[in-house]
């Protein structure tokens, strides 16, 4: 079973937010800089696509709440462009600034604030996070699998697409079985992992083959 785990640690245990140029940090840039991959890596596209996308609304200025809202709609539409993300460029653009300014009115800006007032409660948190535009169930899984590497009141932070992961490759499907198998701060890392193989069967096959 160790044996399973640092191949998948290996071959898949990049967090998104890497992917996505993002050094997470408990601070209120990254933490809205995590809260956009949620929103983008949520509809039916490609995470390559969705975490280049990510860089791209970055690079423009979309790093931050009040960024976010000072870019127009087109330009974010353009930045989702020049990632390839189309077809929902157009209804990601619009989510995109509705989101900045909930965040602006409702948390100052500064997402912190998030974990206080859903009294470090992680359905409530969910609850909170589908507050907003383009963050149903599937982003606010995203963002608390991530989000649990500096937010050690979520962990662990295993959903049911994790343990479909973990049961194809031969691992626990049971949460804290689960958790046990890697050090706390490792678990965004195994989420991460769980969730490639969870989608990709040959990656599956290959780290449960290793």
């Amino acid at each position: 079973m160790d044996k399973t785990v640092k191949a998948l640690l290996s071959e898949a245990g990049r967090t998104f937010a890497e992917e996505a140029g993002i050094p997470l940090k408990d601070q209120p840039g990254a933490l809205f800089k995590l809260l956009v991959l949620a929103n983008l890596l949520s509809t039916r596209i490609s995470a390559d696509i969705a975490t280049a996308a990510a860089r791209e609304i970055f690079e423009a200025g979309g790093g931050t709440p009040r960024g976010m809202t000072r870019l127009t709609w087109q330009q974010r539409v353009d930045a989702l462009g020049r990632a390839h993300y189309v077809r929902y460029d157009e209804s990601t653009s619009t989510r995109l600034g509705d989101m900045a300014e909930l965040v602006l009115e409702e948390y100052d800006g500064d997402l912190r604030k998030l974990p206080l007032k859903a009294e470090r409660d992680v359905g409530h948190a969910k609850e909170l996070l589908e507050e907003f535009p383009g963050i149903g169930p599937v982003g606010a899984d995203i963002f608390c699998r991530e989000a649990q590497a500096v937010w050690p009141w979520l962990r662990p932070y295993l959903d049911d697409l994790t343990l479909k992961g973990a049961e194809r490759v031969g691992l626990p499907t049971d949460p804290k079985r689960l958790a046990d198998l890697v050090k706390d701060r490792d678990l965004a890392q195994l989420s991460a992992a769980l969730v490639r193989v969870a989608k990709d069967k040959k990656l599956a096959d290959q780290v449960a083959k290793a």
